[in-house]
């Protein structure tokens, strides 16, 4: 094992004995649940010792907090997706549902979707779903988004180049 090595994990070991308690209840503070909070702490602790080298740090806990609120980000966009998902289920008939595990794989999707559209801009990401999903015509979203049918397929081809650039990478 290099001393690097050796040096991180203590480093890292500092970190978690001295800021654990306030990252977990910064939070909390945020999340509003204890035991997610405590297991986005974890993952934040989990996320530097996967790091192969970590910064000098003159502000651990603005650094720690900076890693904590992408993860809370991530955990907050997929549970309001999980709970879209579900809602939408529930108006489904049964048969229609699928199995668990079809389930699973569609919600798994749609967060992969979410993640490669984050960062659009929401006309952009309204118009690529409305057209995938809905099946949409570029006539239909250019009167909801009020646009015109040339922007629509400026916007769709933008989604579309910025997920095949994400499935690349």
């Amino acid at each position: 094992m290099s001393s690097q090595f050796s040096d991180s994990q203590g480093l890292i070991r500092l970190l978690y004995q001295e800021h654990h308690v306030w990252l977990r209840a910064w939070i909390n503070k945020r999340l509003g649940c204890k035991n997610g909070a405590a297991d986005l702490a974890q993952d934040t602790f989990l996320n530097l010792l996967l790091k192969a080298e970590l910064p000098v740090l003159n502000e651990p806990r603005a650094y720690l907090s900076r890693i904590a609120h992408g993860l809370l980000v991530d955990h907050v966009r997929r549970r309001d997706l999980e709970k879209a998902y579900l809602d939408a289920l529930a108006y489904m008939m049964p048969d229609e549902v699928g199995s668990p595990e079809s389930r699973a794989l569609m919600l798994e999707l749609l967060v992969r979707l979410d993640m490669m559209l984050d960062g659009l801009p929401a006309k952009v990401r309204s118009a690529f779903l409305l057209a995938q999903l809905e099946g949409a015509s570029y006539q239909d979203i250019s009167t909801r988004l009020g646009v015109s049918t040339r922007t629509v397929g400026t916007y769709v081809a933008t989604a579309m180049l910025q997920c095949m650039a994400l499935l690349q990478e």
